[in-house]
């Protein structure tokens, strides 16, 4: 491996390491209502996003909340000898994919049959440090 390229691997493997990832697969909710609740917490503090995500009547917040809490257990184990400064944490990324989807068919007039689709996704949050930004 080259010098050049050794370096920028070193830089990004310190810049790793104040991220704290949480990774949800296979939920069964269409992606565009997922990325609606996703949108509403992107760039939140962690605390304001958790309150944000308990009081949200939507029932993709619940399952975001359980993420959320997720990623800030894996910062936790992350970061021992630190102390957990909550403050501190903010949601870095939060990106949802889709996933796959059922393929089922709903009786239709005259013989015929309509394709539903039973949709997916997969979320993918990031949670950062604002003093290690700073």
């Amino acid at each position: 491996m080259g010098v050049r390229k050794h370096n920028t691997a070193e830089a990004r493997k310190e810049a790793k390491k104040t991220l704290s990832l949480a990774k949800l697969n296979n939920c069964p909710t269409s992606p565009r209502k997922m990325r609606l609740v996703a949108d509403m917490v992107r760039g939140q503090n962690v605390a304001k996003a958790l309150y944000l995500l308990k009081y949200n009547p939507k029932e993709a917040s619940g399952r975001l909340e359980k993420l959320l809490l997720s990623a800030i257990a894996n910062w936790r184990s992350k970061n021992e000898g630190q102390r957990l400064d909550e403050s501190s944490l903010f949601i870095k990324e939060i990106f949802v994919d889709s996933g796959f989807q059922m393929k089922r068919l709903r009786t239709a007039p005259q013989g015929r049959g309509y394709r539903i689709r039973k949709r997916s996704n997969h979320v993918t949050l990031v949670l950062d440090s604002k003093t290690a930004v700073n």
